[in-house]
């Protein structure tokens, strides 16, 4: 079997704090003998559980990036048992480009899993961390939020699993988080996601949208820093309970939850985030954008619920995503 050419500039295993880089050979025009480096940080003090923490995952989501940048700066070994894994900017040329995918590869991390060892550069990074540093974690938490296109409420998640007991755990780890909202979340599009390899691998795994629209907030990112520090104290790393206050609870329970753009054009939100929809309320209407004197299309609401989560261009595609509903329970 092809052995990944990745290797850490640091070591995975040593006590106190190791600050370095994931180091991977990458040939190309402007440096024939050049790398591709993701940095990594390692925080450990004695025998103790694993938090593997990611941002980044797509280049343009920023709340995971600051807050784990700032955890990074400041985690201290004597704060913790156990080991802290710090990944802020996993897939960093996406990150570096401000994309959503890699700028090399085009390849969409969060798309790649389990990933290759002899693949391109993002499905080498998606093997490396698949293989290496999710095996040796006992929990997982992978930042997400809308990018530049989707804009959300701020919401932590946890998947529903055919393994009720990892289910269970998972669902308490969300909680522990406790973002403004909790949701039960539907994937539409599963396949080769971060979060279906580790739930695969019998991980305890929590996921985040925390707002979007190609940038961060203070809120956003506050939310961020609580919930990380809320993670590590429910995992027993850090000491003394999680800040907890009030979440409200959403569930994904099918795909009448979404709703997608049936023509082109010019979109016009009808309802906020947050706001309470019906079925078959407008959600949004699409106007023509290259003629006037035609009436717009509308996109109605698939079932009743909250509106979680919205396209962020004022232009749409035919496909595009538009609306979430999601259901309060």
């Amino acid at each position: 079997m092809t052995a990944n050419p990745i290797s850490p500039t640091i070591p995975l295993d040593a006590e106190g704090v190791q600050h370095g880089f994931l180091k991977l050979p990458y040939s190309r025009d402007d440096s024939a003998w050049g790398s591709v480096m993701i940095p990594i940080t390692v925080i450990a003090n004695g025998a103790g559980p694993t938090a593997l923490l990611t941002g980044g995952n797509h280049g343009d989501e920023y709340e995971g990036p600051v807050a784990l940048q700032e955890l990074a700066a400041t985690l201290k070994p004597e704060d913790i048992t156990g080991r802290v894994i710090i990944l802020p900017m996993m897939n960093t040329p996406a990150f570096a480009a401000g994309r959503r995918c890699s700028p090399i590869d085009g390849g969409n991390m969060n798309r790649s899993y389990p990933g290759k060892p002899d693949g391109t550069v993002t499905q080498k990074i998606a093997h490396y961390i698949a293989t290496t540093l999710v095996p040796a974690a006992d929990i997982v938490l992978d930042f997400h939020s809308g990018g530049s296109t989707l804009d959300f409420l701020p919401f932590a998640a946890a998947h529903v699993l055919e393994d009720k007991e990892q289910e269970a755990a998972c669902m308490a780890a969300m909680q522990a988080f406790n973002a403004p909202y909790s949701v039960r979340m539907l994937e539409i599009d599963a396949v080769g996601m971060f979060d279906t390899e580790v739930e695969t691998q019998g991980k305890t795994f929590v996921t985040t949208e925390l707002g979007g629209a190609g940038t961060s907030t203070a809120r956003s990112v506050a939310i961020a820093r609580k919930g990380i520090r809320n993670l590590l104290r429910h995992a027993g790393i850090l000491s003394g309970a999680p800040e907890i206050a009030e979440t409200v609870q959403l569930d994904m329970p099918d795909e009448t939850c979404f709703q997608f753009a049936m023509n082109a054009g010019l979109i016009e939100y009808q309802v906020d985030l947050g706001d309470t929809v019906e079925k078959g309320q407008p959600i949004a209407r699409i106007w023509p954008a290259d003629r006037t004197g035609v009436a717009p299309t509308p996109c109605l609401a698939r079932r009743d619920g909250i509106l979680a989560a919205r396209h962020v261009p004022g232009l749409v595609k035919m496909g595009d995503f538009v609306g979430l509903v999601a259901v309060a329970t």
